[in-house]
């Protein structure tokens, strides 16, 4: 009887234990609703019990959850649970109100859809002070509750409307003001929980954490301020650090011409941007052209060169000159017939228009422009800088053309090579009325009785005695050349492209003249206000004008002749002037003159003939 009772003990007293668990269980089954619906009562706003009323099955796993970790009401009959062990396996404890036991989700206190770590992003204006504060309450929180984890996103006011608009689009959230706040699971991935607002905020850190912030309005549009200029500088810095990790983005444009063919090789050598600075080169051009461009992109990846990133091609208008750092502009195909000189002048403008718009709207702030080709270069130059004021100083017109070729003609003259003649200026219209200026002119390394050393150089004009030779055969041959447009064929053109560019970033030779288009500014006796080939130095990134040299002043003949066509054209292309008069010199209209005297005399001569041919006949 005894034994019996001993041995039916253990299992009674298991019974027992059941028992009074069985009870706890669903005391603490109905604590934890009864907790929930009231909460519910008192916030009927809130986020989760929205989605509880929404996903029910979510809710019942939930309060599983919260039913199998609640602790246990003390039992005698039981050992006292190891505290260590549970520390050692659970999860950190909720930083709700003292003295609770139960896991849950930070942000979510006792009242979350999982037990899943979370982080709250902030996104905000960055003047908003409203951000502002609530940046101070989530600070403090993150502070104080150490699985509390806040990420913070400010953006400029100038696009916090429109990057707010494709957030929630892309999340299908409905919200219009800053700040913006919502949760991320951070093992969970997909879209996050929008909280909403400020107000949804500071509610959510009251409801849960016992938190309310306290600041003035004062301190609130001066955190605000503080933020913004923060932003600001942020922006500054991470554009400074894309440029030492982005690759320099070069834009072709009219990419289907010869000049572009010529241009690539040189640029993807490393000889123009510098040995340790990767491009990605974008070819620009008309629908029309675009087979042309795949061919050539396959062409320029199979350079397999070191230094180029990448190379695409562009089509579509819209998306021209994105984040250019170098913009390239060669001669334009133009479909429209044009009958006058007019006509071709002002043909030019709407395409400048629209490149001096997209330009200041998709390039990099410090884009440098540079123009080139075989016609109106000056006047392109010109119009860009009037459609894109803001880079104005950054667009220049390539002269290296005509002056390469100048010293071409002077070398064979001179039976030596071009690269030895030096400072030769060219001044005025680069594909028109220029002048070719050969006061400054050197010649190293030159064949005759004087010898010196590399350095020492001797000057042209002592060098040809033939003083006719230089204001007639030389002159001639500059001119009949610059009418054809041959001198601007596509290794040519590329060549002084790429060469400008190179003197643009690492500087021209230290005491060398460079010939270079820029906007007069009244040096040297020029009008002001258009775009003049005249001597410059490069240095320092930039390009300066060299007014300080001697001996180089204009006569007024000059002057007049190489600036009329230019401020001609200007008029012309701004509607101010309705016919164009090409500039005539008096030896020109001499010639004209007696041209035209022996055309009238010979008609005269024939028109006699003729009557003596019809006498003899009758």
């Amino acid at each position: 009887m005894h034994s019996a009772a001993m041995t039916a003990s253990p299992a009674a007293a298991r019974i027992a234990r059941l028992r009074i668990l069985h009870r706890s269980k669903k005391c603490r089954f109905a604590a934890v609703g009864e907790s929930l619906q009231k909460r519910k009562s008192t916030k009927k706003n809130n986020k989760f019990f929205e989605l509880q009323e929404q996903e029910p099955e979510r809710s019942q796993r939930f309060l599983k959850a919260m039913y199998d970790r609640v602790p246990a009401a003390p039992n005698p009959s039981c050992p006292a649970p190891d505290r260590r062990a549970q520390r050692q396996r659970a999860p950190a404890p909720c930083h709700g109100r003292q003295g609770c036991q139960e896991t849950a989700e930070p942000g979510f206190r006792g009242g979350g859809l999982g037990f899943t770590m979370a982080k709250f992003v902030l996104a905000g204006r960055a003047d908003c002070p409203y951000y502002a504060k609530a940046e101070l309450l989530a600070d403090y929180l993150q502070k104080n509750l150490p699985d509390f984890r806040i990420h913070k996103i400010t953006q400029h006011p100038h696009v916090w409307e429109e990057w707010l608009k494709d957030l929630c689009e892309k999340n299908k959230w409905s919200h219009r003001n800053s700040p913006i706040i919502w949760r991320e699971l951070l093992d969970r991935g997909g879209k996050g929980l929008l909280l909403g607002g400020y107000n949804e905020f500071l509610e959510h850190a009251q409801l849960y954490y016992r938190v309310a912030p306290s600041m003035t309005t004062e301190l609130m549009k001066v955190v605000a301020q503080e933020n913004l200029e923060t932003h600001i500088a942020e922006e500054l810095e991470e554009e400074d650090q894309k440029g030492l990790i982005n690759p320099l983005q070069v834009w072709i444009t009219s990419a289907s011409t010869p000049a572009c063919y010529n241009l690539i090789p040189i640029l993807t050598s490393g000889e123009v941007f510098g040995m340790q600075t990767e491009i990605s080169i974008n070819l620009f051009d008309n629908k029309q052209a675009e087979e042309y461009l795949k061919l050539l992109l396959t062409e320029t990846r199979d350079l397999v060169s070191p230094l180029l990133r990448s190379v695409s091609f562009c089509t579509r208008v819209e998306d021209a000159f994105r984040q250019a750092h170098v913009v390239i502009i060669l001669d334009e195909c133009t479909d429209k017939e044009v009958y006058t000189l007019e006509d071709c002048i002002q043909s030019r403008v709407p395409l400048c228009r629209l490149y001096g718009y997209l330009i200041e709207k998709n390039a990099h702030a410090s884009v440098r422009v540079i123009v080139g080709g075989k016609t109106f270069v000056n006047l392109k130059t010109f119009l860009l800088m009037k459609y894109a004021p803001s880079i104005a100083r950054n667009i220049i017109a390539v002269a290296l053309g005509v002056e390469g070729e100048a010293k071409a003609v002077l070398a064979r003259k001179l039976k030596t090579t071009p690269s030895s003649i030096k400072d030769v200026i060219i001044w005025g219209n680069i594909t028109g009325n220029n002048y070719v200026d050969l006061r400054k002119a050197k010649v190293y390394g030159y064949e005759s009785a004087i010898w010196g050393l590399p350095h020492y150089s001797r000057p042209v004009l002592s060098l040809i005695f033939d003083s006719e030779w230089i204001n007639q055969e030389f002159v001639a041959t500059l001119k009949k050349l610059t009418t054809t447009g041959r001198q601007f064929g596509g290794i040519l053109a590329a060549h002084s492209i790429a060469t400008t560019l190179k003197y643009w970033y690492h500087g021209s030779p230290p005491g060398e003249i460079v010939s270079l288009g820029v906007l007069s500014e009244g040096q040297f006796g020029i009008p002001e206000g258009i775009v003049f080939s005249m001597p410059v130095k490069f240095e320092n990134g930039t390009w300066v004008v060299l007014t300080d040299l001697k001996d180089i002043k204009i006569n007024e003949k000059i002057m007049t002749r190489i600036t009329s066509d230019l401020l001609q054209e200007k008029l012309v292309a701004l509607g101010d002037l309705i016919s164009f008069q090409p500039y005539q010199s008096e030896t020109d209209l001499a010639k004209k003159d007696e041209k035209s005297l022996s055309t009238i005399n010979g008609n005269q001569e024939n028109q006699r003939d003729s009557d003596d041919s019809e006498g003899k006949t009758v």
